[in-house]
């Protein structure tokens, strides 16, 4: 069985899919977390965002693993762990301007459909339901508010001791929308076959629910 959950950045969308892996026994694939490991490589080698060809010999000569361990999804750039590296504004930006680049598409999907191939999985991500796995049995489209993905990074900021204004990620979340939305291959957007939902007003709880409840509903 493979659901889809895909949306924009701050939907929710990571949280969410990882709390419903763990209720039902799969396996949770945050691919923006694959992204993200090869954006800190291009970053770590100070190569530009608008360097493609630099962009894709990155991609050609580093080693990206997806691993889990005690339960939980580590990913490996040249065998570290970079799982406390990935997470940073500089390293959302770097991801979403390298994710147009067919090179790195095409270098990344094939681990996230081999996984899928093999197992139980949730998968999120911006392309999923439409581009990686257009055939998984359940397809989600989470969506929110500007304002409320915002001030959902600022606290995420906030607790790891990271500084930025809400009106820093407010724009970057805007130009990220847009990037995502409108990038030559795979651009985000809902699969006709999938349920949209907004988070803005949800707590993760009624968000899982419903999505556990589409789950059993498909496999019935």
């Amino acid at each position: 069985m493979n659901v889809a959950i895909d949306g924009p950045a701050g939907a929710g969308k990571s949280t969410i899919a990882r709390k419903t892996a763990y209720n039902i026994g799969y396996i949770y694939v945050d691919t923006g977390a694959i992204y993200r490991t090869l954006a800190l490589a291009c970053i770590r080698r100070g190569v530009s965002a608008e360097d493609e060809e630099k962009i894709s010999s990155v991609c050609r000569n580093v080693k990206v693993e997806l691993k889990y361990i005690d339960g939980g999804q580590v990913m490996l750039l040249d065998g570290e762990n970079v799982n406390d590296y990935i997470r940073t504004e500089e390293v959302s930006r770097m991801t979403s301007s390298i994710s147009v680049y067919k090179d790195v598409r095409e270098q990344l999907i094939d681990l996230q459909r081999n996984i899928a191939a093999n197992e139980n999985v949730i998968m999120d991500g911006r392309d999923i339901g439409t581009f990686v796995l257009p055939n998984a049995e359940v397809k989600i489209y989470l969506t929110a508010s500007v304002a409320t993905r915002a001030k959902r990074r600022y606290m995420e900021q906030q607790e790891k001791g990271i500084e930025c204004t809400i009106e820093e990620i407010e724009k970057d979340i805007e130009q990220r929308d847009y990037r995502d939305m409108n990038r030559e291959i795979a651009p985000l957007k809902k699969a006709d076959d999938a349920v949209e939902i907004d988070t803005s007003d949800m707590t993760i709880e009624q968000v899982t629910d419903a999505i556990e409840k589409i789950i059993k509903e498909k496999m019935s």
